[in-house]
């Protein structure tokens, strides 16, 4: 005797070799003995052979016409043996049975299984659905599979254009268009990043990083809505000539200057500031704006502005115009540059010159500065606040070694990055040149002075602070944003609250309206001003503001890191010299390109050595390079360089920034 069962949600056969109660002990074809219960046993036979049976079922099966027999089965349940009668038209044979419920089984569509052998046939428009919904995953396979090859084949669907971004950065993984691409991507083994950049979908690796950053922080587009421009109070003009020093590329003037002479070897230094707080109101259109932005977005060659273009240019200090700012004003004795008084006054400042740092910094240098020589707009201005910065500068660094840390290095370089047409210029710039002092040390008295006027007049504000902190070293002097007065130790200053930069930087907003209440309220300025002690939303502004200040800056770093790499393919350069940073980290003498290079014997800080760059992906930012040659005798000492994680770069972002970050 044989036994036709169902074991495991399938359908076996095998010979029996005893039986004890409700259990059968079944040999199957291939030998293995199996217990099959009385109750999973669909039917037996004894003929023909159970291997025979299975081949000879899966032809019947394979002849049966599903929607013949769904008509045969009509609408109440049924057994498999009643319904082979009806299809057959005789008892069914052991072979056809065994077709028969392999069709069935395999039919869940048409038929719904009840039991043991015993099925329904599904509902007329039920069945319809369900093979409506067969027909079009085939449709839809067929179109994934037309996809696939098209990639394969270097050419971007059309369905795929519109949702290129998408399918990269935010995909439906449901999607047939994913799926296609994943499947091409695993065909081909490569990234879906670089299909992309080989169909067409984007453009080139620059664009791949532009509109990774645009997709996940500016989704919406970087477009602006229409705004009406504030009216700005009647200020009072200030009886100055005001000049700026800002790069070539910079279009968000805020921070100018102007000296006046009060006899008796005193002078009056004056620190303007664009004053957008004057117009832009808390929680007004722009304000939104702003807040949702919280930073100007910098890149080489390009900017996201943090403010609609149309305020920018009704705010900025532009040359010819007499604009609203708020000014610090500094009484000095220049026989030893003391400081003899400051006032804080909202007015309407002439803006005489912008002058640029292309233009000056060939012409104002140590030099030139020390023997009168040269000939250029506020000669005479700019030697006098030269004096000053260097007062306030040694001030500084008196105080920093009082906090324990080492004097600031100033002779590093800096590199400023300019785009034109995708050709890309990498400019070395001395860190410390006269004009980058000047603003620096300028900029940092201000935001200090005016962060301790918060204080002093019981104005929250919003401070960077930089050590003091707990655990190791760097986290006592990682740089964090309170809203108290508190010392930052690598400036070495009391207090800092960034402040002179309310164009490009919503932290420096949110302070210019506290000033502007210290100002205009006196004592009564903690019930005017627009954010009171303890207000929660001033928390949240420096949660947000730091996390998108970061993540800008991250973006930042990722599009100079690209344009050095194509600087290199520009230069068609494969033979360069690096200096040591540390361990296995170098930057390269030309560019701020910084390559690791794993198992590099051990060298000073600051050693020159030559590389061969063997290779570098634009899409990945990796570089690949191999040590030719290591200089011998002590590192070089005409440049100090700092490892990326060294202290003293966090001091540099704080101060440099201010004059050079465009």
């Amino acid at each position: 005797m044989n036994l036709f069962f169902e074991e495991s949600g399938d359908f076996k056969a095998g010979a029996v070799l005893s039986q004890q109660g409700e259990a059968y002990q079944v040999e199957m074809q291939t030998g293995k003995r199996t217990k099959v219960k009385s109750r999973d046993v669909l039917f037996q036979f004894s003929s023909p052979e159970p291997a025979q049976l299975l081949t000879d079922a899966k032809t019947v099966a394979d002849d049966i016409d599903l929607d013949f027999l769904w008509e045969v089965a009509g609408q109440e349940e049924f057994g498999f043996a009643e319904l082979g009668t009806e299809y057959f038209g005789h008892d069914p044979k052991p072979h056809e049975a065994a077709g028969l419920l392999l069709r069935l089984h395999h039919a869940p569509v048409y038929f719904y299984k009840k039991g043991k052998g015993r099925y329904k046939a599904a509902p007329e428009e039920s069945l319809k659905a369900a093979l409506a919904g067969i027909e079009k995953k085939k449709q839809q396979a067929l179109m994934q599979a037309q996809y696939v090859e098209e990639l394969k084949a270097n050419r971007l669907p059309e369905a795929f254009k519109p949702i290129v971004m998408q399918l990269l950065f935010k995909p439906d993984k449901n999607s047939i268009e994913y799926k296609a691409l994943e499947a091409a991507c695993s065909e081909l083994r490569t990234s879906p990043q670089r299909l992309m950049l080989t169909v067409g979908g984007i453009p080139s690796p620059k664009q791949l990083h532009l509109t990774r950053f645009l997709h996940e922080y500016f989704p919406k587009g970087t477009g602006f809505p229409a705004i009406t421009l504030p009216q700005v109070p009647a200020l009072p003009v200030a009886d100055v000539r005001a000049f700026s020093i800002d790069d070539v590329t910079t279009t968000e003037i805020d921070d100018a200057f102007s000296i006046v002479p009060l006899g008796d070897g005193r002078i009056r230094v004056g620190i303007h500031i664009a004053a957008p707080g004057l117009g832009i109101k808390r929680n007004d259109a722009i304000d939104a704006i702003a807040r949702q932005r919280l930073s100007t977005v910098y890149m080489p060659g390009d900017k996201i502005t943090m403010l609609p273009d149309e305020l920018v240019e009704a705010f900025t200090l532009g040359e010819g115009r007499t604009c609203p700012a708020l000014s610090l004003y500094a009484t000095l004795d220049t026989s030893d540059w003391s400081v003899l008084s400051t006032e804080t006054k909202a007015e309407a400042v002439p803006i005489a010159a912008n002058l640029r740092h292309n233009d000056l910094d060939a012409l104002v240098t140590e030099e030139t500065l020390a023997d009168g020589s040269g000939d250029y707009a506020h000669k005479d201005d700019i030697a006098l606040l030269w004096q000053w910065a260097q007062v306030l500068e040694k001030s500084r660094m008196v105080k920093r070694e009082g906090f324990g840390l080492k004097p600031e290095q100033t002779n590093r370089v800096d590199f400023n990055f300019y785009v034109v047409d995708d050709v890309v210029s990498i400019v070395r710039r001395k860190r410390g040149a006269p004009l980058d002092k000047i603003v620096a040390e300028l900029m940092i008295f201000a935001n200090s002075t005016w962060g301790k006027l918060m204080h002093d007049h019981g104005v929250p504000g919003i401070y960077r602070a930089q050590g003091g902190g707990s655990g190791g070293w760097a986290a006592k002097m990682q740089v964090r944003m309170v809203t108290h007065a508190a010392p930052h130790q690598g400036l070495g200053v009391d207090q800092y609250a960034w402040s002179t930069s309310p164009l490009r930087r919503y932290t420096d907003l949110v302070n210019q309206w506290q000033i502007l209440a210290c100002v205009e309220h006196g004592v009564t300025a903690p019930l005017a001003a627009q954010f009171k002690p303890k207000d929660a939303d001033l928390f949240a502004v420096v949660s947000a503001f730091d996390a998108a200040y970061g993540a800008y800056a991250d973006f930042q770093g990722n599009m100079e890191r690209y344009w050095c790499l194509r600087w290199l393919a520009q230069e068609n350069l494969r033979h360069v010299e690096a200096v040591v940073l540390k361990d296995e980290v170098l930057r390269l003498v030309d560019i701020p390109l910084i390559i690791r290079l794993p198992g590099m014997p051990q060298a000073a800080r600051g050693t020159q050595v030559r590389l061969e760059l063997i290779r570098w992906d634009e899409v990945e930012l990796t570089i690949e390079a191999r040590l030719l040659e290591m200089a011998t005798g002590s590192p070089e000492e005409a440049e100090e360089v700092e490892a990326p994680d060294d202290e003293i770069a966090t001091t540099e972002t704080e101060a440099g920034a201010e004059s050079v970050s465009e």
